[in-house]
């Protein structure tokens, strides 16, 4: 019942800006946390920043003020706004959620759904 798809990706320049939109559906009740997660070639997926249902966020230090995670909860819509974007930003970018309340909110064995993911390149 549960199902996230990611939109969004695309190949951009150095220095543009994306928006990430993920559909969110069978998961929207309150007690749930929804993230977005990166995996670059050659590299393990990481977590970039969480929201849960009353919009409490957390980032990873890596994001450094570039990426802004929102939700319209009335459109069971995610976001994910990237600024000024880098190659080293090159990747597949995923949505997850889980219903556990979490002590490190990016952690990524304890979502237990996920979408497809959308691929983000960045050239120089």
């Amino acid at each position: 019942q549960v199902k996230l798809e990611e939109s969004g990706g695309g190949s951009v320049q150095s220095g543009e800006s994306l928006r990430l939109s993920c559909e969110v559906s069978g998961y929207t009740y309150n007690g749930r946390l929804l993230a977005w997660f990166r995996q670059a070639p050659g590299k393990q997926r990481e977590g970039i920043a969480s929201i849960d249902y009353f919009h409490d966020k957390t980032y990873a230090d890596f994001v450094k003020g570039r990426f802004i995670i929102s939700q319209d909860n009335a459109k069971n819509t995610l976001y994910l706004q990237i600024n000024n974007l880098k190659p080293k930003d090159t990747a597949m970018y995923y949505c997850a959620a889980t219903p556990a309340r979490l002590r490190f909110k990016l952690a990524q064995n304890e979502y237990t759904y996920w979408g497809q993911g959308t691929q983000v390149n960045v050239t120089s």
